[in-house]
């Protein structure tokens, strides 16, 4: 099992992106050996208001029917408050509460 990100995501979506090349064929090898690929309720969010901003609706809107081959943990309240109280013990080392979600997830 292998999380996914949003700066991954992103990479697969913009083709013009530095990464995109690399993300495309490390994320084929991952389907082709039948990995899980796991992200979480949050990382959703996040990129979808990301590639929206970007990339526009359209692409959004097809990450949206995509990411339902994911694995999807959906966020608890305990854990968005483990990750919060992460987020706060880490918070100087510019790590985000979606990072610090997808710490506590894994």
């Amino acid at each position: 099992m292998i999380l996914i990100d949003t700066f991954a995501i992103y990479a697969l979506a913009d083709r013009a992106d530095p990464q995109h090349r690399r993300a495309r064929r490390q994320f084929d090898q991952l389907r082709a050996t039948g990995v899980t690929i796991l992200t979480h309720s949050y990382v959703l969010i996040e990129s979808v208001a990301l590639l929206k901003h970007r990339l526009g609706f359209a692409t959004a809107r097809t990450f949206v029917d995509d990411a339902r081959a994911f694995e999807m943990e959906w966020i608890s309240a305990a854990t968005h408050e483990a990750a919060v109280e992460l987020w706060r013990q880490k918070g100087r080392r510019k790590v985000s509460l979606v990072d610090a979600v997808s710490f506590v997830v894994m």
